[in-house]
Formats: structure tokens, C-alpha cells, sequence
């Protein structure tokens, strides 16, 4: 017996260790998934290259049960009917997702809808899509997670696309800028959308920021389809005096100015996403001015992994 006591006390040791390793792993397993430390994925516009295949494959993609949540660019195609049809087999396919999925509107969704005659029935569109994507306080997919939707302003109750939700100690947003220039239109009198939209988006940021200095949380990140330049900076003096003349109207410079104004009084970072193209060959990659960052994802997906705290809160993981 004595010989044989070593023996039993070394499997003993290594049961030990390997039990407290797996606990460990389990702590880890569940501190990503419901502490501060997380990671989420962003889908870029596969709907746009690949239609529902396209959107298939990227659930597909997003499908590990640590993942906190998905954010998707886009339901169709420019060239995909605007019907409800379309509308609705979109909104099934999101429902049968494996994790919590976010969808961010892109201008194809409803900017270049017409109807039968001709003319363009744009803000009906977007009007529909509200009803039948963001019209309940969560996520779409089988896991949900709970979102409040600008729509519970009595003054904006419209937006519902705009949402923002929390994990950790990280607030996320989405917002409505669809690529095209904002949904800007050169002929006169045709902007009460843009306009409209402008208002609800400003009083939007302006809660997120107040939201976030309220609840000390150590990053922003807002989800858009277009790209709205967040790192472009306002010419000033020799340099504005020296710089031609504008070809035509910035959609997305009221916006950019905001989110500048409104990092730079506070103290954490703030990750600008969008889904604007990326020239060819090119990854996404994480763009930083200070502390503001701009991610673009193009038809990619892309996984961010967020750290606890630190200075640097995001690190982009696997590319699709």
C-alpha cells in the first residue's frame, strides 16, 4: 500500500488540477458571455451581393452560443423586389437566428423603392419595415436580449429602428444614415425625410451620451450603414480659406460634428461602425483620432472582441 500511495496522491493531484481548470474555463466562459468581458459580431451588406443566400450564410456564421449579439447590415439587395413578400421572409429568417440579432437598415431597404407607377414610395417602405422588424422592445433571433427604441419618445415614436442596448460596461446604439449620402436629395423641396430624420437623430445621440455619462460606462458604439467620416476633420484658418468650395451638400456632416463634439467631452472611447466599402483586398481594420474609432466592415463579418476595461477596449477578432 505504501508503494502505491505516491501514485494515488499524484491522480489525485491531477484530478484536482483538472477540476479546477475546467471551473476556471467555465468562469471564463460565463464572464465573456454575461460580464464586462464580451465579444459580438457585425455582418456587413452580404444582402447586397448575395441576397438571402448571402444573409443566410452570414447567420450561419454568427451562430457560437458565447457570441452576445449580431448586428446585421441590410434585409435585400438594390435589385430585390421592395414588396412585403420580401419583407417578410427576411424578417423569418432573422427569427430562426441562434443568437440575438440587431438589424441595421441599409438605403437599400427602402431609399430606391418604387411604386407601380413610377415614383418613389420610400418613406411608406421604411414606415413598413418598422412595422414588421422593430416593433417590440428586443432583438430579433431565438435568443433575445432587451433593447429601448427612440420610439418610446412620444415626440419621435416613428424611429423605432433607432435602439440602444447594454452589455457590460459598454452602451450600443443603433442609427439610421443609409449610404447614399444620408438619403440627402439635390432637388429642392423633396427633404422633409432627411429632415425629419436629422431631428430624430440628434435628439438621439444627445441621450445616448447623456446615458452614458449618467451610467459611467467606458465606451460608445454606434451601428449605421453609411459612412459618416467620424476621423475626417473641419478645416480651419490658411487650410479652410485654401480649400475649394464643396461639390455639393455633406449629408452626414451635421451628424459627424455631433459625435465629435459629443466624444470629445467624454472620458471613454466611441467606435463609429458602418458598411461602407473597402477598397479591393483590403480587411477591416480599426481607424482611431483620439478617442474615437471608425470600423468599416463592408460586406464582411467581423468578429470585435471588448476587454474589461483599459485603454484600448476593442480588438477586432476573426474576418469573414
Amino acid at each position: 500500500m505504501r508503494a502505491r500511495r505516491p501514485f494515488l496522491l499524484n491522480a489525485l493531484l491531477a484530478a484536482a488540477l483538472l477540476a479546477s481548470g475546467g471551473a476556471g474555463a467555465a468562469r471564463d466562459k460565463k464572464k465573456d458571455k454575461d460580464g464586462n468581458a464580451h465579444h459580438f459580431a457585425i455582418v456587413g451588406h452580404r444582402a447586397a451581393i448575395d441576397g438571402e443566400d448571402g444573409l443566410k450564410g452570414a447567420l450561419d456564421d454568427v451562430k457560437d452560443e458565447d457570441l452576445a449579439f449580431a448586428v446585421v447590415t441590410g434585409i435585400k439587395g438594390a435589385n430585390e423586389a421592395c414588396g412585403d413578400r420580401v419583407y417578410q421572409k427576411r424578417r423569418d429568417l432573422f427569427d430562426k437566428a441562434r443568437r440575438p440579432v440587431i438589424l441595421s437598415l441599409s438605403g437599400n431597404d427602402w431609399t430606391g423603392c418604387r411604386n407601380s407607377a413610377g415614383r418613389t414610395n420610400a418613406i411608406e417602405r421604411l414606415n413598413r419595415l418598422r412595422e414588421l422588424f422593430y416593433g417590440e422592445p428586443e432583438s430579433l433571433g431565438k435568443d433575445k436580449i432587451p433593447m429601448t427604441r427612440l420610439s418610446s419618445s412620444p415626440r419621435f415614436r416613428s424611429y423605432a429602428e433607432n435602439a440602444h442596448w447594454r452589455v457590460g460596461k459598454v452602451l450600443y446604439a443603433t442609427i439610421n444614415l443609409p449610404a447614399a449620402n444620408n438619403h440627402y436629395l439635390p432637388a429642392a423641396g423633396r427633404n422633409s425625410e432627411f429632415e425629419d430624420r436629422a431631428v430624430a437623430n440628434r435628439f438621439w445621440l444627445n441621450r445616448l451620451f447623456a446615458i452614458a455619462k449618467q451610467d459611467k460606462v467606458s465606451a460608445v458604439v454606434l451601428f449605421g450603414e453609411g459612412n459618416m467620416q467620424p476621423l475626417l476633420q473641419p478645416a480651419n484658418g490658411l487650410r479652410a480659406l485654401l480649400q475649394r468650395s464643396p461639390t455639393g451638400y455633406d449629408g452626414f456632416a451635421d451628424t459627424r460634428r455631433q459625435v465629435q463634439m459629443r466624444a470629445a467631452k467624454f472620458p471613454g472611447q466611441v467606435l463609429v461602425v458602418d458598411s461602407a466599402g473597402l477598397p479591393k483586398e483590403a480587411k477591416p481594420a480599426i481607424e482611431w483620432h483620439g478617442n474615437v474609432g471608425h470600423l468599416s466592415v463592408g460586406a464582411h463579418a467581423v468578429e470585435v472582441r471588448v476587454a474589461e476595461d483599459g485603454k484600448n477596449v476593442f480588438s477586432l477578432g476573426p474576418v469573414r
